[in-house]
C-alpha cells in the first residue's frame, strides 16, 4: 500500500522544472545591490511609499484584484512623494527571509561578523535556478512519506490505512449498485410502471440510507489518518530540527527560507494531500476494474473513444499547466516572507515606535506583498488559461455518450434505463482517466510542497552529520585525539570541541585544582574562513578562578563564547570542556548509559555543567515559573503517542535502571521565591500574580529586568561553569556587584565578556583581544593585581 501512496508523487513528477529553489542571499547583499543602483532608487527626507509605483503595479495585474483605497493609506502614512521607486528596483528586491537575519541580527560591532554577509561564492539569481526533476520528487517524496510507515507506530497506521481501504472499496461497490439502480429506476419510468417505479424509488432510498454513513466514515478515518500521521512526522522534524542544535545553523548559515513555514502548513499539507491522491488513484483504479465492463458491454467503441479522448486531453493539460509547479513553488515562499516580516513589527514593536520607523516599515513589508501579490496574478493568469482547457474537456465529452447510444436506443436494441446507465459509467471512467486533469492545480502546489519537505529533510540530516561536541569518560590523558573524535563533510579546519568526564574521588578533588575550560591553540575565523579574528589562543580556567575577556568591538570576544558552546566552527583548535567528576562507580555506571566515548551529551545535562547568559535574555512563551526554571526543568510534561522517551534522552538510554545524570530536583516555590528576591525582582510575586502568572514577560519586562531573571535562572541551576556575555549591560553599578555577589556565593565559576572597568574587581584572571595583526597573537593573558588604582592592560599588543 505504501507503493500507491508514492505514486501521489508520481502525478506531479512530469520532468517540470520548479523555478525556485534554496536561495542564499543575504541582506547585505540587497543592500549593495540597492546601493549601486540606478539612482530612481533614491529616498528624500521621511519615508513614504511612491503612489505611481503602487498604482502601476496594482493596475499592471488587472482591476479589481486588490481593493487599496488610496485615500486612506495616504491619510495614515502621509505624502506618497517621500519616497520614489522606480520599476526597475524589482529586479533588486530582496529575496529576505527568517534566515537572512542569522547573525547579522545581532548588535553592531560585536565580534568581526562582516564577513558573515560575503559569501564564498555568488548564488544565482532566482529565475536562474534549476527546480527538481522527477527522480528527485520522487526520492524526496519518499524520504518523507516512508519513515512513518515503517516507525513505532506502523502497526496503527497500516490498521487505519486497511480500514480507509476497506471503506473506499464499500464506496465504490455502493457506486456500482446505484449505477445498476438508475438503470432499472429510469426503464420502470420509461415504461409508465407505477409499481416497479415505486420498489425502484425505496431501493433508491434504502441505497441513500446505507450508503451515507460509509461515505462520512471513509473520509473521517482518511483525515484522523492524516491527523495522525501529521503529528508523527511533526515531532520526528521538530525533533530532527532542535538535535545537534540544527535549528541554529540553518539560522546562521542561511541554509533554507522559512523553516518554521515548513513544519507547520507544509507538513500539514503533505499528509492530507498524499492520502488524498492516494485513495484517489486507488478508487480510480476499482472504479475502472468495475466500470469498464460495464461501458464495454453496453457499446465497445465508445470505450475506445473515451481512453483516446482522455490521454490526449490528460497530455495538453500538462503541456498547458506545467508553469504551475513554479509559481506554486515560488507563492509558498512569498507569503512566508510577507508573515514574517508581519511577525518582525509585533516582536520589536517597541524599537519601531522609538525609531518613528512606520513609514519604512509600511514600504517594506508592501515590498514584500508586492512580491507575493505579483506572483499570485502570474498564478491566476496560468490558472485560468489552464481553466479554458479543463472547463472545455470537462464539458464537451457529456455529449458524446448520448451521441454514440441513442441511435441504439431509436433501433430498439437497447432501453431507456441504459442509456442513463452509460452516462453514469462513462462519466466514472472519464473522471478516473482525467484525475491529472481535473486535479493539475492541486497536483502542482503539491509538488511544490515534496519539494520544500524533501529540501528540508535533506538539510537537517546534513547538518545532523556534522561533528559536534563528543563526551570522554575517563582521564583527559588518556582522550583521543581531537581528529580521531570528530566527523564532518566539510574539508576546512574546524574547530573540535570536547567534553571531559574524569572519576575523581572525593580526597582527590580536594587536593587539586579542577580545570573547567581549556582552549589549545585556538584560532578563530570569521564564518567564511576570510579573516581571522583570535590567533593560537590557549587558556585554562580553573574551577573559582573566574576569567574576564576584554578587547575591541569586532574583536571576537561573542565569537570566543560561541566556540566555547560549540556554536562556532570555523577556525581550528580545540576546546575542551570539563564535566562535573564521577565519585563512585554507580555514577560511573550511570554516565556511560547516558554518553559513552564519542557519544554526544545531553543538552540538559550540558545546561547543569555550563551556563550561558547572552546579553539579550531569551524569555520562553509561559509562566514566571517556567521562566525561571527554563531550560533544565520543565513546568509541563508532554505525552506522545508515537515517542517512547522524551527528547533529551540519548539513543543509548534503553535500560531503566539507568537514571538521568540530572539528579537535582527540581526546586519548590520557596526556592524560586527567594532565587527571585536575591536578584531583586521579589516585587513580580505581587505585580504579576504569583509564578502561575502568564504574560509577553519579553513586552513586560524591561531589559534590565530581563537580565536580572537571567541571572535567577542562573542561580537556581547552580552549574559549574558560567559564560556572561555583556549580561549586566543594561544594569547599573549597584545590580551589577549585586549579582556578581550572589553567584560568586553559589561557588560558580565564571567566564564575563565586557567593556566596563568596574567588572574588574569581580575577576581573577584578565583575557584581552586586540586585532590580528600580520598574523601574530593578538591576546594576552594574566591575573588582574589586586591594587587600588589599577590600569586596565594596554590593547595594543
Amino acid at each position: 500500500m505504501s507503493l500507491l501512496i508514492s505514486l501521489s508523487a508520481l502525478l506531479p513528477c512530469v520532468q517540470w522544472q520548479v523555478a525556485a529553489g534554496r536561495t542564499t542571499s543575504r541582506n547585505c547583499d540587497v543592500e549593495q545591490k540597492r546601493s549601486s543602483a540606478s539612482p530612481s532608487f533614491r529616498r528624500r527626507g521621511r519615508v513614504g511609499v511612491d503612489r505611481r509605483f503602487l498604482e502601476r503595479k496594482w493596475k499592471s495585474f488587472g482591476r479589481g484584484l486588490v481593493p487599496v483605497s488610496w485615500k486612506r493609506f495616504s491619510k495614515i502614512h502621509g505624502n506618497a512623494q517621500d519616497l520614489q521607486i522606480s520599476a526597475e528596483t524589482s529586479e533588486l528586491k530582496s529575496r529576505a527571509s527568517p534566515r537572512n537575519v542569522s547573525l547579522k541580527s545581532l548588535p553592531e560591532g560585536r565580534d568581526g561578523l562582516d564577513d558573515q554577509c560575503t559569501p564564498d561564492f555568488e548564488p544565482p539569481s532566482e529565475k536562474q535556478r534549476v527546480g527538481s526533476d522527477f527522480d528527485t520528487l520522487v526520492r524526496r517524496f519518499w524520504k518523507v512519506a516512508l519513515p512513518y510507515w515503517v516507525s513505532e507506530d506502523k502497526t496503527e497506521a497500516r490498521w487505519r490505512l486497511a480500514t480507509v481501504l476497506a471503506l473506499t472499496l464499500a464506496t465504490t461497490g455502493i457506486s456500482v449498485g446505484f449505477n445498476f439502480l438508475g438503470r432499472d429506476f429510469y426503464n420502470a419510468l420509461s415504461s409508465k410502471d407505477q409499481e416497479q417505479f415505486l420498489k425502484q424509488l425505496l431501493y433508491y432510498l434504502g441505497a441513500f440510507i446505507g450508503g451515507i454513513p460509509v461515505f462520512v466514515f471513509r473520509d473521517y478515518s482518511r483525515d484522523t489518518l492524516a491527523l495522525r500521521w501529521r503529528a508523527w512526522i511533526t515531532q520526528d522534524f521538530m525533533e530532527r530540527y532542535f538535535e545537534n542544535r540544527t535549528f541554529y545553523n540553518i539560522q546562521s548559515q542561511s541554509l533554507i527560507d522559512n523553516p518554521d513555514q515548513r513544519i507547520v502548513d507544509d507538513l500539514s499539507a503533505f499528509t492530507a494531500t498524499s492520502l488524498v491522491f492516494a485513495l484517489a488513484i486507488f478508487n480510480a483504479v476499482i472504479d475502472l476494474i468495475s466500470f469498464s465492463g460495464i461501458l464495454y458491454g453496453i457499446y465497445p467503441p465508445l470505450f475506445g473513444v473515451l481512453i483516446v479522448y482522455s490521454i490526449g486531453g490528460t497530455a495538453l493539460s500538462v503541456a498547458l499547466g506545467k508553469g504551475l509547479v513554479g509559481l506554486n513553488f515560488m507563492q509558498e515562499k512569498r507569503e512566508a516572507d510577507f508573515r514574517y516580516g508581519l511577525v518582525r513589527v509585533r516582536e520589536n514593536a517597541e524599537s519601531i515606535a522609538f525609531y518613528a520607523g512606520e513609514g519604512s516599515e509600511i514600504n517594506l513589508l508592501l515590498e514584500r506583498f508586492n512580491e507575493s501579490f505579483s506572483n499570485f496574478s502570474q498564478l491566476l493568469i496560468a490558472s485560468r488559461n489552464l481553466d479554458f482547457f479543463t472547463s472545455a474537456y470537462r464539458y464537451l465529452i457529456q455529449l458524446l455518450p448520448a451521441a454514440v447510444v441513442a441511435p441504439l436506443y431509436f433501433a430498439g436494441k437497447i432501453e431507456f434505463g441504459v442509456i442513463n446507465q452509460s452516462f453514469s459509467a462513462f462519466n466514472h471512467i472519464l473522471s478516473d482517466f482525467s484525475i491529472i486533469v481535473y486535479q493539475f492545480q492541486s497536483i502542482s502546489s503539491f509538488s511544490a510542497v515534496v519539494d520544500r519537505l524533501g529540501e528540508f529533510s535533506e538539510i537537517l540530516d546534513q547538518q545532523n552529520t556534522l561533528s559536534r561536541p563528543v563526551t570522554y569518560l575517563g582521564s583527559a590523558s588518556e582522550a583521543a585525539e581531537p581528529d580521531e573524535l570528530e566527523s564532518s563533510s566539510d574539508l576546512r579546519p574546524r574547530i573540535s570541541v570536547r567534553d571531559i568526564r574524569e572519576s575523581v574521588n572525593a580526597q582527590d578533588e580536594r587536593s587539586r585544582k579542577l580545570p573547567l575550560l581549556k582552549l589549545e591553540n585556538l584560532t578563530l575565523k570569521t564564518p567564511q574562513y576570510a579573516s581571522t579574528l583570535v590567533e593560537d589562543l590557549s587558556v585554562t580556567v580553573y574551577e573559582g578562578e573566574h576569567l574576564l575577556i576584554m578587547g575591541a568591538s569586532g574583536s571576537g570576544k561573542t565569537s570566543l563564547l560561541r566556540a566555547t558552546a560549540g556554536l562556532w566552527a570555523a577556525g581550528n583548535g580545540t576546546v575542551t570542556r570539563y564535566l562535573r567528576p564521577m565519585k563512585s562507580e554507580s555514577d560511573e555506571k550511570n554516565a556511560e548509559g547516558h554518553a559513552g566515548n564519542g557519544a554526544a551529551l545531553s543538552s540538559v545535562d550540558i545546561s547543569q555543567e555550563i551556563f550561558f547568559l547572552p546579553q539579550r535574555p531569551y524569555m520562553v512563551l509561559g509562566t514566571l515559573r517556567q521562566q525561571i526554571l527554563y531550560p533544565i526543568w520543565s513546568e509541563r510534561g508532554f505525552a506522545s503517542p508515537f515517542i517512547s522517551k522524551p527528547y533529551d534522552a540519548p539513543a543509548s538510554v534503553a535500560s531503566s535502571d539507568i537514571q538521568p545524570l540530572n539528579l537535582k530536583p527540581q526546586p519548590g516555590d520557596e526556592e524560586l521565591i527567594d532565587v527571585l528576591e536575591r536578584v531583586s525582582l521579589g516585587q513580580l510575586m505581587n505585580s504579576c500574580d504569583g509564578l502561575d502568572a502568564n504574560v509577553e514577560w519579553a513586552s513586560v519586562l524591561s531589559l534590565g529586568e530581563q537580565q536580572r531573571l537571567a541571572f535567577a535562572r542562573l542561580l537556581i541551576s547552580r552549574p559549574r561553569l558560567a559564560l556572561l556575555d555583556e549580561s549586566t549591560s543594561a544594569l547599573d553599578e549597584e545590580n551589577e556587584m549585586m549579582l556578581y555577589s550572589e553567584i560568586r556565593k553559589s561557588g560558580i565559576t565564571y567566564v564575563s565578556v565586557g567593556h566596563r572597568s568596574t567588572l574588574l574587581q569581580f575577576h581573577t584572571n584578565l583575557l584581552e583581544i586586540s586585532k590580528v595583526k600580520d598574523g601574530a597573537r593578538n591576546w594576552r593573558f594574566g591575573p588582574i593585581p589586586r591594587r587600588s588604582g589599577f590600569e586596565i592592560l594596554s590593547s595594543s599588543v
